[in-house]
C-alpha cells in the first residue's frame, strides 16, 4: 500500500506542509497561479500549473480549490492506493495517520439521517461545515453513545478531526467561534443511511473509490468539498463501503478568512445539502460502477440546476485522467 497526501496552498511553505513532508507518507502540493512561482520544499513533490495538464487542463478553472485534483493525479500516477486530503493550516500530530479501512468499530444504527458527528466526539455545542442548520439543535443529530455497537466495517473515506479552528461553518463563526479541542474517543462509522458532511481537511480515500475525489468545480469555494462528501455517500453505500470518522490528528491555526465572505460563499450548504444527498441517492445503483454511478449523481445535480454544464465535461475528463493515472501507477508497481 503505498500511501499519499495532496495539498493545496498559494502560499510560501507553511509549518503544516513541512510538517506532512515528514509524516513518512508522499506528500504533494498542487499550486495555482497565486502560488509562489519559486515554491520548494523539501520533501514535497510540487505539481505547479505548468505541469497541470491533460484533459482537465482544457476547462479547469484557475484560483480555484478544485485545482488540487492535479495533486491526486499526480499521487495515483507514482502508485498512491490511499489518498489524504489536508490544507496548508493543519498542522499533524506526531505518528500522524489513519485506522485500518476494514475492521471492527463503534457503528451507528443504518437510516439515521443527518447527524452531527461533532457532537460523538465533544459536549461541546458545535457542528460541521455543511450540517443542515435545521439539525443544529435537533436532539436526535446527536448519536447517543449507548446507540453504538461494535460492528464490522468496511470503511470507503476517514475522515479525522482537527483541533484548534475545526471545520465549522461561518454562521458558528460568526455567533460564537470558541476553539474546540475534541475528546480523544474510538473512530465512529455511520452505515448506510445515516450521513453528516466530511470536508477535504484530514481525510483519507481508499484505492476503490479514488474517483470520489472530484472536486466540483462549478459551485462556490465554501460548498466545493462539502458537495463531493454528499454525493460520494450514496455511491459508497451502493459499494458497501461507510464513511468513518476518527479523533483529531492535527491543530488547524487558520488561514485569515472574511467570514461574512464565508457565510455568502456557503448559503448553497445551507439551501441545497438536502436536495443533493435526495438527487444523488435516487439514481445509484447496487451493483453499478463507482465512476458510473458519479457520473449519474452528478448529472442529476445538473438536471437539477445545483451544478453547471461545465461540471459534467470537467467530470468526464477526470475520470479520464485518472483512468490514464492509475495505469501509470500500476506499471511502477
Amino acid at each position: 500500500m503505498t500511501r499519499s497526501v495532496v495539498i493545496t496552498t498559494i502560499n510560501p511553505p507553511t509549518t503544516a506542509v513541512r510538517g506532512f513532508a515528514a509524516s513518512g507518507w508522499r506528500t504533494y502540493v498542487a499550486g495555482d497561479l497565486k502560488t509562489p512561482r519559486d515554491w520548494a520544499c523539501e520533501g514535497v513533490v510540487y505539481v505547479g500549473p505548468d505541469e497541470q495538464r491533460g484533459r482537465l487542463a482544457e476547462e479547469l478553472p484557475h484560483n480555484h480549490y478544485s485545482r488540487k485534483l492535479y495533486g491526486y493525479l499526480a499521487a495515483v500516477a507514482d502508485g498512491a492506493t490511499v489518498v489524504a486530503d489536508s490544507d496548508d493550516d493543519n498542522i499533524p500530530g506526531e505518528g500522524w495517520d489513519f485506522p485500518a479501512f476494514d475492521g471492527e468499530y463503534d457503528t451507528a444504527p443504518r437510516e439515521a439521517g443527518w447527524v452531527n458527528i461533532y457532537r460523538s466526539f465533544t459536549s461541546k455545542h458545535i457542528w460541521p461545515r455543511g450540517l443542515p442548520l435545521d439539525r443544529v439543535l435537533a436532539p436526535d443529530s446527536v448519536l447517543q453513545e449507548d446507540a453504538l455497537a461494535p460492528a464490522p466495517a468496511r470503511v470507503g473515506v476517514w475522515q479525522a478531526l482537527a483541533d484548534g479552528d475545526p471545520d465549522v461553518d461561518a454562521i458558528y463563526r460568526l455567533t460564537d467561534g470558541e476553539l474546540c479541542t475534541f475528546d480523544q474517543r474510538p473512530p465512529v462509522v455511520l452505515p448506510e443511511g445515516t450521513l453528516c458532511p466530511y470536508n477535504s481537511q484530514n481525510t483519507a480515500t481508499r484505492e476503490e473509490l479514488l474517483a470520489l475525489l472530484y472536486l466540483p468545480a462549478t459551485v462556490t469555494f465554501r460548498f466545493t468539498d462539502i458537495l463531493r462528501g454528499i454525493v460520494a455517500q450514496p455511491v459508497m453505500w451502493a459499494a458497501g463501503f461507510s464513511l468513518g470518522f476518527t479523533a483529531a490528528t492535527v491543530v488547524q491555526e487558520r488561514n485569515p478568512h472574511d467570514y461574512v465572505k464565508d457565510f455568502e460563499s456557503e448559503i448553497p450548504c445551507y439551501l441545497q445539502v438536502r436536495e443533493s444527498v435526495e438527487a444523488v441517492s435516487g439514481v445509484v445503483r447496487a451493483g453499478a460502477a463507482v465512476e458510473d454511478n458519479l457520473r449519474a449523481g452528478y448529472a442529476e445535480l445538473r438536471r437539477r440546476g445545483i451544478v453547471q454544464d461545465a461540471e459534467l465535461r470537467l467530470l468526464d475528463a477526470w475520470l479520464e485522467d485518472l483512468a490514464e493515472a492509475r495505469t501509470a501507477g500500476r506499471a511502477l508497481a
